[in-house]
């Protein structure tokens, strides 16, 4: 499991004209899903995003997390994180995993954020054609992924 996590000011989705989730400062979160990937993986992804302290402190030093900040969080599927371009210049999506797997772990993802963060995420719709805008804060941007750790 893939994530890239976005610091924003603001983030919105639109599908077909229509804003169907939007935040204020937290979180943009683009999420990907393998083959391979299981509830463990959920777990350890959700852990690292409310702990993770890329907030500004009264000194302007990042170290407050989301919940500290009471921020939000919109989170995104996004396929596209396990795209293979090592042969020819067209990608190949044969990691990413089929909708069977994804969604799944997608839903549970963002059942389990809301949880721990104790308010609703915003979501996109699986498999839709989403626009995304935001505004990166910093910019802070950082990509996690189960796989690797260490």
């Amino acid at each position: 499991m893939r994530i890239v996590i976005q610091r924003v000011s603001h983030a919105s989705v639109t599908i077909n004209g229509t804003v169907k989730s939007s935040i204020g400062k937290g979180y943009l979160i683009l999420l990907g899903v393998c083959e391979e990937d299981t509830e463990e993986d959920v777990d350890w992804l959700v852990h690292k995003v409310v702990g993770l302290r890329v907030f500004d402190d009264e000194n302007g030093v990042m170290n407050r997390s989301v919940m500290e900040v009471g921020g939000e969080a919109l989170v995104v599927s996004q396929f596209t994180l396990f795209a293979s371009y090592k042969k020819g210049n067209r990608p190949s999506w044969l990691r990413a995993a089929r909708h069977e797997v994804s969604v799944p772990l997608y839903e549970l993802f963002c059942k389990k954020l809301s949880n721990e963060m104790g308010k609703a995420c915003g979501t996109g719709e699986f498999g839709a054609d989403m626009k995304v805008e935001l505004l990166n804060d910093g910019p802070v941007t950082i990509c996690m992924d189960t796989k690797n750790k260490e």
